[in-house]
């Protein structure tokens, strides 16, 4: 298991990102927001963004004035990863 796999949270980022392809950051963070039901400090969740993307796992763009993320085919693959590995245990 990859670094990247420790946070929850970057996890619950690259599945929103697999779910729908590409996002603004803000609507992921109201995404996850959604999810969490709490606010996330805005300061946390981008510096966990950027993780993503320093890593290779996201994909960011400039469109407009936002950030669109998406997940790369590295993160795709991590996260598939993931999950059959948690299924196995599951399972067990």
């Amino acid at each position: 298991m990859t670094r990247w796999h420790q946070s929850g949270t970057r996890r619950d980022m690259c599945i929103l990102l697999a779910e729908a392809g590409e996002l603004r950051g803000q609507k992921l963070k109201t995404r996850l927001e959604s999810h969490y039901d709490k606010q996330l400090d805005p300061k946390r969740y981008y510096a966990t963004l950027d993780r993503l993307v320093e890593s290779g796992h996201v994909e960011k763009r400039v469109e407009g004035l936002y950030d669109v993320f998406s997940l790369t085919d590295v993160g795709e693959a991590r996260l598939r990863e993931q999950f059959e590995w948690m299924r196995e245990k599951v399972e067990e």
